[in-house]
């Protein structure tokens, strides 16, 4: 009767040790971090995006652009290629919900600025008034950095496009005539293949937050 309560005691332990095996095993496949969505139209707010759009389920991009920079340089997205980036969309002269997104940027600025896959790239809304000159004058006086933030101006058509149909950033009524005026809090992450990634009201510290981690989360599938 002992021998046999001995060989249980052996098994038990090899029982308990296989266990512990097996259930570590399993912990560390189900915590395995989800990767971030690919938002496609289709997955957005309907009001967010243009009728014609509507019902894209798959390979939503950026378009191509070029835009002026506060240094006048043509940007393009040649200038992103490879690049993860945040971009949205203000004026220099707003009072309200803009001078807090810069703010916001700023830091997202100062929390990557150590890693150059991280950029940065703001479009005015009003680029008859945000010329270059202007873009430079606010640039300077928000501490941003040239070579990783482009506050971008150009014709008003091609941004206002460019917030409606690629970054499904603000309500699509209007045309981009000079009648048409967006605002929109949103911040968007965007992809090394021009895919956006998430999106963050600018304006709460808890949404720059979760944006922080999702861009270490993100460049983690290029690891």
């Amino acid at each position: 009767m002992l021998e046999f309560f001995k060989d249980y005691k052996y098994f038990a332990i090899v029982f308990s040790i296989l266990s512990v095996i097996i259930l570590t095993t399993f912990y560390n496949i189900l915590k395995v971090e989800k990767p971030l969505p690919i938002y496609q139209p289709a997955l957005v707010n309907y009001e967010l995006v243009d009728s014609t759009i509507q019902h894209r389920k798959k390979y939503h991009k950026i378009a191509d652009f070029s835009l002026i920079n506060q240094n006048g340089k043509t940007i393009t997205q040649e200038d992103y290629k490879d690049k993860i980036y945040v971009a949205d969309f203000f004026f220099t002269t707003c009072q309200t919900i803009c001078p807090l997104m810069t703010d916001n940027m700023h830091i997202v600025q100062q929390k990557t600025m150590n890693d150059g896959d991280i950029m940065l790239l703001s479009h005015t809304v009003t680029p008859e008034i945000d010329s270059v000159a202007q873009l430079k004058k606010y640039a300077i006086e928000k501490g941003v950095n040239d070579a990783k933030w482009n506050l971008v101006t150009g014709d008003k058509k091609q941004i206002y496009e460019l917030a409606r149909k690629s970054y499904l950033a603000v309500k699509t009524d209007g045309n981009g005539d000079e009648y048409d005026m967006i605002h929109t809090e949103n911040f968007m992450l965007v992809d090394k293949k021009r895919q956006i990634r998430g999106f963050y009201d600018g304006t709460k510290t808890e949404d720059i937050e979760r944006l922080l981690e999702e861009i270490e989360k993100l460049k983690k599938e290029y690891k």
